[in-house]
């Protein structure tokens, strides 16, 4: 979601800057800022029990991280940690609040975007719950290309992650999701081009 930079400078949104494996917000920590973000690279992880980290999201310049539970006031669920250096535009979350309550087409913007994010998670819930290695690389592919790209036709995109970050994003160990993509580049679902996947 993109808010106009200028009002959320005019609101008092404060610019302040990230280096790469610095957190912005820790799970656990209380919604205080709506964080939008200038330039750089963010993801959003969990660690579990063993500390293997699950990526839920990759987000970049003009993403808003962890607005959902602005409205709820509950502790984030989740970590968001700069990738890169990130330039952030953090918000007062009375103040956000207030622009969306003076405000009924921004409202309805963060509406439809909330929206999409609970689809988005639902279709990705519905791939990793899959016992197939396959299926949840698949539908993750699915995910980034229809998110991010206009051309349908087989091996348009080139897919914009690791094979670590693929298998942190499917719940995969790294030598499974490396195998299965080789499996699908067999069956022709793949094609591997200079350590690129174009799906």
């Amino acid at each position: 979601m993109v808010i106009d930079e200028d009002i959320l400078l005019s609101a008092g949104a404060e610019l302040i800057h990230y280096k790469p494996a610095e957190y912005i917000f820790s799970e656990g920590d209380n919604p205080n800022y709506y964080y939008q973000i200038i330039s750089g690279e963010v993801k959003l992880n969990n660690y579990n029990e063993e500390g293997k980290e699950f990526i839920q999201l990759l987000l970049s310049n003009g993403q808003s991280c962890g607005e959902s539970v602005l409205f709820i006031n509950k502790p984030y669920p989740m970590n968001a940690e700069a990738l890169t250096d990130c330039n952030v535009l953090r918000l007062q979350r009375s103040v956000f609040l207030e622009l969306l309550s003076s405000s009924p087409r921004l409202c309805l913007e963060v509406s439809s975007f909330l929206s999409q994010i609970l689809y988005d998670k639902t279709v990705k819930m519905q791939n990793i719950s899959s016992q197939s290695p396959a299926i949840r690389l698949r539908g993750l592919m699915d995910y980034l290309k229809k998110s991010s790209h206009d051309d349908e036709s087989p091996f348009s995109f080139t897919i914009p992650l690791t094979r670590q970050q693929m298998a942190d994003h499917t719940g995969l160990c790294v030598e499974t999701a490396i195998r299965t993509i080789k499996h699908m580049e067999r069956d022709n679902i793949v094609q591997i081009i200079d350590r690129k996947i174009l799906y």
